[in-house]
């Protein structure tokens, strides 16, 4: 029998090599999107609609949902905090609704701004106590909560955090990471810092752990096949599981590596320190702890970020 995954935010950072890992693996991987949907690559359904959600899942038939649809960027959240709330916490509640009812497992992508990233707590397990500084982890912790709650006591259910993403990109600005390869160009134009007449300041604090969307989509597909083969011993499986590369960096150190490889001077940015008037508050570190996925024996090697 084929193996179907069901992959929301398909045309999105992860959700597309989401799909292409479940292609690599021998499933028929079907991608669902909404603004940047083309039909019928990639089928357009309305996350606020049930009876869209509905009428999709019992046409496809999927064995397993990938959940990778969400409002991911913190500032955007901030702005529009009703849409977010929609996007992550409802629509996620509709999915897994529409998923126990059909007895399909739901994985649903969370994130590492659940904890508070206060110095000193990280790294953190898959049981620490959740804190987020933010909009965004609330509306992700919540729609956690809402997932697991509607499957209680069926296995259904699996939440994955993950820290920020990195890989192939359409344009930068889909990646907090990648998107730093256009500040280090704009800061080696002598005409630019000419122009500003300052150079470009970069967070020299917070600590990140990025990790490329390939290791990701890995590891979500062994997660469904371990789950699937498992049937209804997935009951007494974890349902909070927590990936992450192990390679630590601030913006700024990113930066610097991006100029290195890229043959440019990077005199023209400046580390600083925590900007205690941000307008959304990001944490010091959320480092995740992998030990519950490897004690799973799934493998959690990342890709060297320099080398990729």
């Amino acid at each position: 029998m084929t193996k179907v995954a069901f992959v929301t935010g398909a045309t999105g950072l992860l959700g597309r090599q989401v799909l292409r890992a479940f292609e690599k693996a021998a499933w028929t991987a079907i991608g669902a999107g909404f603004s940047r949907a083309k039909p019928p690559s990639i089928l357009k359904i309305d996350l606020e609609a049930q009876d869209a959600i509905e009428a999709a899942l019992d046409e496809t038939k999927p064995q397993v949902i990938i959940h990778c649809a969400a409002n991911r960027f913190p500032d955007k959240c901030d702005l529009d905090p009703d849409s977010t709330r929609a996007l992550n916490i409802a629509a996620s509640r509709r999915l897994a609704t529409a998923a126990r009812s059909r007895s399909i497992l739901l994985l649903y992508l969370s994130t590492d701004y659940v904890f508070s990233g206060a110095p000193g707590e990280s790294p953190y397990e898959a049981t620490s106590t959740t804190n987020p500084p933010n909009l965004y982890g609330q509306t992700k912790l919540a729609g956690e909560k809402a997932v697991l709650e509607v499957c209680e006591n069926t296995g259904l259910a699996i939440v994955l955090r993950i820290p920020v993403l990195y890989g192939h990109v359409e344009t930068n600005a889909e990646s907090a990471v990648n998107v730093l390869v256009d500040a280090v160009w704009k800061a080696s134009s002598s005409s630019s810092q000419e122009k500003h007449g300052a150079k470009i300041e970069m967070d020299d604090w917070s600590l990140r752990y990025p990790t490329n969307t390939e290791d990701v989509a890995r590891v979500i597909v062994e997660i469904s096949d371990r789950y699937l083969v498992a049937g209804e011993a997935r009951v007494s499986m974890p349902n909070v599981l927590q990936f992450s590369a192990e390679q630590r960096f601030t913006k700024y150190e990113i930066c610097k590596i991006f100029a290195e490889i890229l043959g440019l001077p990077s005199s023209g940015i400046v580390g600083k320190g925590e900007d205690k008037e941000a307008k959304t508050a990001r944490p010091y570190d959320t480092h995740l702890s992998t030990k519950v996925l490897k004690d799973m024996g799934v493998d959690v090697r990342t890709v060297d970020f320099t080398d990729w």
